[in-house]
């Protein structure tokens, strides 16, 4: 898996080459010059769904959560269904809005940019895959790998490397394959490729090892720790005890 990794890595590298002279897209470029040691922090987030005009009662989710994710580590959100995981995790990729605190990539806050700049920021910065992947049934494992590359235009400059990552994750004799063809740990392995084509700084995964047999939760496993040796942070909700054992810092839920 080492090998694999350094290949990827180096794949990496050679993207801006490939990418033509003087090409530059949204996503390669508003992403800073060099790594952020915390690329992403949580700050007394609070999480409150329900209340308001229609009179439901509101209700708490999550209390005053903090969390500093460095690169190159992985943090674990542990805690039974219903404890509010995934809702931390949304927070933090910036999909939904905490009731109140602050989230910060790459040391700035998201209270100081618009719309636009977080999904711009995001692209960039934040892979996520959230519970069963979410692969498009009429594509092939690559093409769904290549996806988020469709809106800058660079699914052919992009297609080594979407091999390589397939290739990373054991997959790269089925990438012709399409979902339906593939074991639920395939489709899982499929959305991390999928989330780390962009050159992801921060892998943000739900329930990844959720209703997989121990075997194919293992690989999932050493997928994610793998990932961490590239300098990538990764935010991972899970119950599962092993996945929690592996962590380098876990936050436990009641």
């Amino acid at each position: 898996m080492t090998n694999e990794l350094n290949q990827t890595r180096a794949a990496r590298n050679r993207m801006p080459a490939s990418t033509g002279a003087g090409h530059q897209t949204r996503a390669n470029t508003i992403v800073k010059a060099t790594d952020h040691a915390t690329p992403l922090e949580l700050s007394n987030i609070t999480i409150h769904y329900g209340g308001g005009k229609g009179g439901a009662e509101a209700v708490n989710v999550v209390d005053d959560f903090n969390m500093t994710l460095h690169a190159g580590e992985m943090h674990c959100v542990a805690g039974r269904s219903g404890s509010g995981k995934t809702s931390i995790l949304t927070v933090g990729a910036g999909l939904t809005l905490p009731t109140s605190g602050r989230v910060f990539w790459e040391g700035d806050s998201l209270e100081t940019m618009g719309d636009d700049e977080i999904a711009d920021r995001r692209r960039a910065l934040i892979g996520y895959v959230d519970q069963g992947g979410a692969l498009i049934d009429g594509m092939s494992a690559l093409e769904n790998v290549l996806l988020p590359a469709v809106p800058d235009g660079e699914v052919e400059q992009r297609r080594d490397m979407a091999k390589d990552l397939l290739d990373l994750v054991g997959l790269g004799r089925r990438m012709r394959h399409r979902p339906a063809q593939l074991s639920g740990g395939e489709r899982q392995r499929v959305a991390i490729a999928r989330a780390l084509i962009l050159g992801t700084r921060v892998l943000v995964v739900d329930e990844p090892t959720a209703s997989l047999d121990r075997t194919s939760a293992n690989r999932i496993i050493s997928i994610l720790k793998d990932t961490t040796s590239d300098g990538i942070a990764v935010l991972v909700a899970s119950h599962d005890h092993e996945l929690v054992r592996l962590s380098d810092t876990v936050t436990e839920l009641i």
